[in-house]
């Protein structure tokens, strides 16, 4: 056996590499040079079963302490290594090549195709108006659901009939099927043919459903829409998805919010924003004025000299949040109005106010000018 490679050396770890160290670089492998990922490929064959070879031997406790201590020669002429060229008594093959090929070396997936699913989660989606989210309200919500045949009671037989256990697997969906490979004999599990996994043999099906056992309907419900919900959110209902498999739950039905903008008021979460307008005689002298809250009409002052852009904070007076008693708050952002067309008197009576008002704003400006320029000293 001059010619074989050292074991530690074809799976790439140290000799002093522990069992799962050996097992993860076996695996990677594995994976890597599967006559399946490489069809064709002799020499990933070559290697896929040189690494095999190895690990049925490394993998091993009482053969693995055989080798280190004699090397290859401890396996020569059917020595107490003899018996790796195939899958038989090697359980972490199964595993592994079913965590990565989909395929089966024992019973689970038979058990898993017949243990109870849930039903898929469905989607619906509600259009509501600034004001409906932010009061709350109902809607009909209308929406496909599966659920179990009502004539058959989910078995898919005739009514007054009853579906048969496929002979063929014994019920379990699934059979057993030996391969001869480069190997040796492999057994893998694959779908029933005569009953497509089922295990059942339906010979009326019922003509509901056509022996599916489930069937789609058009649903209508009144969902109650929480104050506050805001663009985007999702309302969850559990149970309402499609009715599950095998005595498993159902799945849930999921609503996606979405809200028309509204004409006066922007929101960005539980707070929200209103931009209004005011005559240039209220921004100078202040005023009292009507602002929109989502109470209705409300009395607020501007104070004089109110410059446009200013921002008032009116707190509480925004959104509730959803399943709570805080509130945010609205804002109120002035827009001045300067007054455009003037008529002649109009027009002298600003120049004597400005007059009145003397070198001020030219101050103000030549200030201003200065800051500018010294940016570009």
């Amino acid at each position: 056996m001059a010619d074989k490679r050292d074991y530690y050396e074809v799976l790439g770890v140290d000799k002093s590499a522990s069992a799962s160290e050996i097992k993860k670089a076996y695996y990677k492998l594995a994976k890597q040079y599967h006559p399946d990922v490489n069809p064709g490929d002799a020499e990933a064959e070559k290697k896929f079963k040189e690494i095999n070879e190895a690990y049925a031997i490394l993998s091993d406790e009482d053969k693995k302490a055989k080798y280190d201590q004699y090397g290859h020669a401890a396996f020569e002429n059917g020595g107490a290594g003899a018996g790796y060229g195939g899958f038989e008594g090697f359980g972490d093959f199964g595993d592994i090549f079913s965590s990565f090929f989909g395929g089966g070396f024992g019973g689970s997936s038979s058990s898993r195709r017949n243990a109870p699913q849930r039903g898929d989660d469905i989607y619906a989606r509600v259009t509501l108006t600034f004001e409906e989210a932010v009061r709350g309200c109902k809607k009909d919500v209308t929406f496909g659901r599966v659920q179990k045949c009502a004539d058959c009671s989910g078995s898919g037989a005739k009514k007054g009939t009853t579906a048969d256990t496929c002979k063929k697997c014994g019920g379990s969906g699934q059979i057993r099927v030996q391969q001869r490979t480069m190997l040796g004999m492999m057994q893998t599990m694959q779908t029933c043919d005569e009953c497509r996994g089922s295990g059942k043999i339906i010979k009326e099906p019922c003509t509901n459903c056509r022996g599916k056992g489930y069937v789609k309907i058009s649903k209508t419900i009144s969902v109650t829409i929480p104050a506050g919900v805001d663009n985007g959110n999702n309302i969850s209902l559990r149970g309402m998805g499609n009715e599950g498999r095998n005595g498993g739950p159902a799945g849930d039905l999921i609503i996606s919010v979405a809200v028309k903008p509204h004409e006066v008021f922007e929101r960005d979460g539980s707070d929200i924003y209103c931009e209004v307008p005011i005559n240039y005689w209220e921004a100078v002298l202040g005023d009292e004025i009507e602002i929109p809250t989502l109470d209705g009409k409300e009395k607020f002052t501007i104070p004089e000299g109110t410059q446009t852009g200013t921002t008032f904070t009116l707190k509480g007076k925004g959104i509730t949040r959803v399943n709570s008693t805080y509130r945010g708050n609205l804002y109120i952002i002035v827009k001045v109005d300067v007054p455009k067309n003037l008529n002649t008197k109009q027009k002298e009576l600003l120049k004597q106010l400005a007059e009145s008002y003397g070198d001020k704003v030219k101050t103000k400006r030549e200030s201003f000018l200065k800051k500018f320029g010294d940016l570009f000293k």
